[in-house]
């Protein structure tokens, strides 16, 4: 079938919810080779994506996941869609520990760098976390910490299958596109990062179709997350407006002030650094600025003012570390 697919896709045409669904179900069945699945990708290198294409193959990763349920537990998940090109610091990663230091409940879905020098899954293997799909186990760790942590390739094949292709093609993909909505544990609110208007856009359709809490987050300089470099805009069910850092009570920061480093000890130092109130002034404020996102998309009805005075007394009070800590000793 997929043959078929590629040729209407080589004809310009594009596919509708069933037909992205049913392409994406074959190359996560491994019925695809190599060849055919970087032609599916490529296609999407020269065009823009359609709201139909994106959210039938979002069913099929969610439909083919091994599920995690954390459904006892009001959890949020952080995340960035990568593909930005900026080469930031793990800062979702570290709101994720700011939010769970500040009492919410973090499934954090992640995966190693694809296009960027560091990603999530490569900042907590070095942390020391132990990658797991032992449901008990995470649970577990909710309980006790806050925060777990999902490998995505341990829960979702198509992610396994495509990932050594993603990887020689080097370059941000739909697959970028789809990390932050195909979380195995279905949270109930979820803050995303996306690196361009349109997918902004094409996300706000395919939430408000869903249950889910949401905070669509894009920096109007390209970054996929609050950099407080300048203005941003943020998208929500109710809400969509654009904001400035001073909006939060947050200073502007350069962009050279964000750099991740080359290498996952870079990042890592960075990452505990900001953790253990070392960190920049840069640094500090942005994990803030995220946090304080993410505790407002758990509760809107929180003034911006509160969440950002919650994720400060976190970060400060080492609530956040702690968490660090007690995830890192159940390990």
């Amino acid at each position: 079938m997929i043959k078929e697919i590629l040729e209407q896709l080589f004809e310009h045409q594009t596919l509708n919810r069933e037909e992205a669904k049913a392409a994406l179900t074959e190359i996560a069945n491994g019925k695809c080779n190599n060849s055919e699945i970087a032609a599916f990708i490529s296609v999407y290198l020269m065009r823009s994506i359609k709201v139909e294409e994106l959210a039938g193959f979002r069913d099929a990763l969610l439909e083919l996941c091994t599920p995690v349920d954390l459904s006892d537990f009001n959890t949020i998940d952080l995340c960035g869609t990568g593909g930005d090109k900026k080469d930031t610091f793990n800062i979702s990663t570290l709101s994720s520990f700011v939010v769970a230091g500040a009492g919410g409940k973090v499934a954090k879905h992640g995966n190693y760098a694809v296009s960027s020098n560091c990603g999530s899954s490569n900042v907590m293997e070095a942390l020391g976390y132990k990658f797991k799909n032992d449901v008990p186990k995470l649970r577990e760790e909710m309980e006790k910490t806050g925060i777990c942590f999902l490998h995505a390739p341990l829960f979702n094949s198509a992610m396994k299958n495509v990932a050594p292709i993603r990887r020689e093609l080097g370059v941000k993909t739909f697959f970028n596109m789809l990390g932050p909505m195909i979380n195995p544990s279905f949270p109930k609110n979820q803050m995303v990062g996306v690196y361009s208007l349109e997918i902004s856009r094409l996300y706000n359709y395919i939430y408000q179709q869903t249950k889910t809490n949401f905070i669509i987050l894009y920096s109007l300089d390209g970054y996929d997350e609050i950099s407080l470099t300048g203005d941003f805009k943020i998208t929500s069910r109710e809400l969509e407006q654009v904001m400035s850092p001073s909006m939060l009570g947050l200073k502007t920061v350069r962009p050279e002030e964000l750099y991740g480093g080359k290498t996952v000890d870079d990042a890592t130092k960075i990452f505990m650094d900001v953790l253990t109130n070392q960190g920049t002034e840069a640094q500090t404020q942005t994990v803030i600025a995220n946090s304080a996102m993410g505790l407002k998309c758990i509760t809107p009805s929180k003034s911006f003012e509160d969440c950002v005075g919650e994720a400060k007394e976190s970060l400060e009070s080492g609530k956040a570390l702690n968490a660090l800590k007690k995830l890192i000793s159940l390990q």
